[in-house]
């Protein structure tokens, strides 16, 4: 019950902020949901032995987020990546210095990448973001009933055990109709086998997004990323498919386009 009436506070807030929300609310939104997301990453790879990033990953991905043109992104991802090995010199151990830096960037461009990518797919249409999202939000929920009703055979058992491939079918599926129905209403001078093929991917895409996530948490001997988002775990948990999801989108609409 917990799971359902957060759902049903975020999911109007967010549809509000994606389709009719001025820019600012939806930054507003990425900064606080990515802030959080980054520090529960920072968590998961501190249970690993890695060295926080904390604030110097943070500022690094709001650098990534708020760089307005999509080209100069690159360059922003280059000072980044040459300020955390710089600041990797104060380790103490130097032979953790090297993995230190590397997840610091992983996470930057894992979480404030994938939120740059989500800017830039509002800009070409809101509507490409919102089935970006619900690509991912109807997918989960078709492969829980699905995965509970049908699922015999395990996906991956030894990054996450509770998912089947009846599952994993049944979200593909509920992601592709869900899109389809979407596009047709809102956005229907969009070619249907454009819609069905860009979702598809992002499924799949999604649900390995999922599978990393559960591979890092598992790693780090973690069941959930944080406690901050109730019946749902922590934020990264949330949206760990959607960072996925939404640059595969977005890179296929660049090559459709």
């Amino acid at each position: 019950m917990t799971r359902i009436i957060t759902a049903l506070v975020l999911i109007p807030l967010v549809v509000w902020v994606v389709l009719a929300g001025p820019l600012w609310a939806l930054l507003a939104l990425m900064v606080l949901v990515g802030l959080i997301a980054f520090h529960e990453f920072d968590n998961i790879a501190a249970a690993q032995g890695v060295a926080r990033s904390g604030l110097a990953g943070m500022t690094a991905g709001l650098a990534l987020l708020f760089t307005r043109d999509p080209a100069s992104a690159w360059l922003t991802i280059v000072i980044a990546a040459l300020a955390l090995m710089a600041l990797e010199l104060r380790q103490a151990d130097l032979a953790k210095a090297m993995i230190s830096a590397a997840t610091a960037l992983l996470g930057v461009v894992y979480i404030f990448g994938a939120w740059r990518s989500a800017l830039d797919l509002r800009a070409i249409n809101p509507h490409w973001l919102m089935i970006a999202l619900l690509v991912s939000w109807a997918g989960d929920t078709a492969a829980l009933y699905v995965g509970r009703a049908f699922g015999r055979h395990k996906l991956a058992p030894r990054v996450s055990p509770s998912k089947t491939w009846e599952g994993s079918i049944g979200s593909l599926a509920g992601g592709v109709l869900a899109a389809g129905v979407y596009a047709h209403l809102l956005i229907p001078s969009e070619p249907l086998w454009k819609v069905l093929a860009v979702a598809a991917a992002g499924n799949i895409a999604g649900q390995v997004g999922d599978l990393c996530e559960s591979a890092f948490k598992r790693g780090a001997g973690m069941k959930d990323s944080g406690t901050t988002l109730p019946g749902h775990g922590g934020w990264l948990d949330r949206i760990d498919s959607s960072l996925f999801t939404i640059p595969v989108v977005y890179a296929l609409l660049r090559v459709l386009i």
